[in-house]
């Protein structure tokens, strides 16, 4: 994507240290390009592997240290995943190696996370101009540091609304990843595969790229703008396209749910065969499929977000939270409280284990 202010410095641009040293070396091999990887507690292993392994087999494949990586936290301590593994840093930001791009890697649990002290260490390095870029929920984390001011940027899709609700001037797009001037965004998980082959692309050539590719059985390398989510025909298994439409309106309206009449004339159909056409292919109606489709993403918040439940059945369209917790108890078997009880108990019986086998 290119920016779309012209003062803003372009990523090549943001990488003429480099730059400059490669051409004053004429033929001589490449310098090392190192990234720099700033982990947040409960980060997404899947997101960091997506994000190196890419540099691992471009040095491989090239028969060159194209890249070095280098993981960084606040205070050099091991960080734990979100599934669990802990892993140990090179160094803590105040003494962290100097890295020519850095992205912060985080997913799950930064509903609350305000570091000042990381917020300064991400603006200083921001001020030197070189490419900072985050991953998954690390967007958030730029946005709290002020750093995605007028620019385009995205994140995972569970977490595009709450990123708009807190930043409602942002400019954020769905797409798999944004590369807005010197600023690198990305949706996280296999996504950061593609951002990076497209980095090693610009730096090294499409061949590197694709046979970087080829070694991950990653058989197509996606364009930035490719949608984050697998198209709805093939997640529910239908063809017709006027269900398709009417599972795309239901997801874009979950916190103000249209009549299902209404979807029926959108989608172009009457809402009699609405009903048959609908009960054919999921063995239960329109309004029922909205419903537990709205549920569904209640108890993603309930797990993954410290909203109240009141701020959750809004967000959910439910109209208030007894409202929530009456349809809630009928589809899982227990309220909402129960329910967050539960993941709150998981998670505190895991992180017992874990002070326990590191004891």
């Amino acid at each position: 994507m290119r920016s779309k202010h012209e003062d803003r410095p372009s990523l090549a641009a943001a990488l003429h240290p480099v730059r400059r040293a490669q051409a004053s070396l004429g033929d001589a091999p490449a310098l090392v390009e190192r990234i720099g990887f700033f982990l947040v507690p409960n980060f997404s292993m899947m997101a960091l592997s997506s994000a190196t392994e890419p540099l691992r087999a471009a040095n491989r494949m090239s028969g060159k240290t194209l890249y070095s990586w280098h993981l960084i936290s606040a205070d050099g301590e091991a960080v734990s995943s979100s599934s669990g593994f802990a892993l140990q840093p090179e160094a803590a930001m105040t003494s962290s190696p100097e890295v020519d791009q850095l992205f912060v890697v985080a997913s799950i649990g930064v509903a609350d996370y305000r570091s000042v002290p990381v917020f300064e260490f991400l603006r200083r390095f921001a001020a030197t101009g070189r490419p900072l870029g985050a991953i998954s929920l690390g967007t958030m984390i730029l946005a709290r540091a002020g750093l995605l001011d007028k620019r385009t940027c995205t994140i995972h899709w569970e977490a595009q609304k709450p990123l708009a609700d807190e930043f409602p001037t942002l400019a954020i797009t769905r797409d798999l990843y944004c590369i807005d001037g010197d600023r690198l965004t990305c949706g996280g998980g296999t996504a950061a595969i593609d951002m990076m082959l497209d980095l090693i692309a610009r730096r090294h050539g499409q061949q590197l790229a694709a046979d970087v590719a080829d070694q991950f059985l990653h058989t197509r390398i996606r364009t930035s703008q490719e949608s984050q989510r697998m198209a709805i025909q093939w997640r529910y298994s239908v063809e017709d396209r006027r269900i398709v439409n009417a599972i795309a309106l239901m997801e874009q309206n979950l916190e103000r749910p249209l009549p299902v009449q209404t979807i029926a004339s959108l989608v172009g159909i009457s809402p009699r065969q609405f009903e048959r056409v609908w009960l054919r292919h999921f063995k239960v109606g329109p309004s029922q499929f909205y419903v537990e489709l709205r549920l569904k993403a209640a108890q993603k918040l309930l797990h993954e977000s410290t909203f109240s439940l009141f701020d959750i059945a809004m967000q959910c369209g439910f109209a208030s939270a007894s409202h929530l917790g009456r349809c809630y108890r009928k589809k899982f078997g227990c309220t909402p409280g129960q329910e967050r009880a539960g993941a709150q108990q998981s998670s505190s019986f895991d992180k017992a284990e874990k002070n326990a086998n590191e004891a």
